[in-house]
């Protein structure tokens, strides 16, 4: 599984980058793979509010929102977000990453199509001030509150402290390691408990996808799902998109991966292989099925339909078979 953090202070080595830092190390202890993006070093430019995206569900302005932050806002089980307070909101470099999201959020409430962790991701705010007023926190709930539903993860808590101001102060803090501690665990333990599958098939662009996403969609609570191809493509297909669109599912942002980048030191306990052949996996104590389905890429969109529709009923008897 995958931990995203969001670290939204411009200082580098300053108190929320240690706050964040430690809940990371935790979340590595547990078990969790883990990716932090230093927000003030990427380049996020500001929503203009052109409105595209709630016409096609996708930002216009090309920079690292595209590249990289969207399909990892996507990928991620759990995305803890920290922030010092400025104003009693977040700084201005974090803001214009969570304005971004609006393009989540209309695929969602204008396309009406869902992305299948939404009802498993979970979020959590890291966050600090100054100030010891009693209202510190108050702007910065709210915005968290919207952020993580355009994301799509139930927003899950929060720790925060007053008056962190100096160098150092938030290593001071005589409880910090120990909420960080409860905190991670209470967040990750029950997401770790869950069997990891690994589907494969050979470009990674249709049909690992799309059972990776009926998958999570309906047993994200009892399977960490992976998915990786022998042999990778540049981008998912576009009509295989298009057909789980008919399904109310959004597989949009979604990267292909070899095999090794998505399984990434983990050893599932099942891989689901289709059509990839020999280049497929085996991996020793691990248990290995073949559902052989035909390739669609290249063939028209009611091959694709035929090709989604017996995954979705084979994904739904693996999970019978695991309940």
């Amino acid at each position: 599984m995958l931990v995203l953090g969001l670290q939204g202070s411009p200082r580098k080595k300053g108190n929320t980058n240690y706050l964040l830092s430690a809940f990371m190390d935790e979340a590595k202890k547990l078990g969790a793979r883990t990716e932090v993006i230093s927000v003030y070093q990427k380049e996020i430019i500001p929503c203009k509010e052109y409105t595209t995206c709630e016409k096609t569900g996708f930002c216009p302005i090309k920079d690292d929102m595209e590249h990289e932050i969207y399909p990892l806002l996507r990928e991620a089980d759990a995305i803890i977000v920290a922030t010092p307070m400025f104003f009693y909101n977040t700084p201005a470099q974090l803001k214009a990453l969570i304005d971004r999201t609006q393009a989540l959020w209309a695929r969602k409430y204008k396309l009406k199509i869902t992305d299948p962790g939404r009802k498993w991701r979970r979020g959590f705010m890291l966050a600090l001030g100054a100030t010891k007023g009693k209202n510190l926190f108050e702007g910065v709930n709210l915005t968290m509150k919207y952020f993580f539903d355009a994301v799509g993860a139930d927003f899950n808590g929060s720790l925060t402290y007053r008056r962190i101001e100096d160098p150092g102060d938030m290593e001071k803090y005589p409880t910090v390691l120990e909420d960080i501690k409860q905190a991670a665990a209470n967040l990750l333990k029950p997401l770790l408990e869950r069997k990891t599958i690994l589907f494969a098939c050979r470009e990674n662009a249709c049909r690992s996808q799309m059972a990776m996403a009926f998958a999570q969609q309906m047993a994200g609570d009892k399977i960490d799902v992976l998915s990786g191809g022998s042999n990778p493509a540049d981008k998912t297909n576009p009509v295989m998109d298009e057909v789980m669109r008919e399904k109310g599912i959004d597989v949009g942002f979604r990267r292909p991966k070899s095999i090794e980048d998505a399984l990434s030191g983990t050893k599932p306990d099942m891989v689901i292989t289709m059509g990839c052949g020999e280049e497929c996996p085996a991996i020793q104590g691990v248990e290995k099925q073949d559902w052989s389905l035909p390739d669609p890429a290249g063939k028209p969109i009611e091959f694709m339909r035929d090709v989604r529709d017996d995954i979705e009923k084979r994904v739904t008897g693996l999970i019978k078979e695991l309940d």
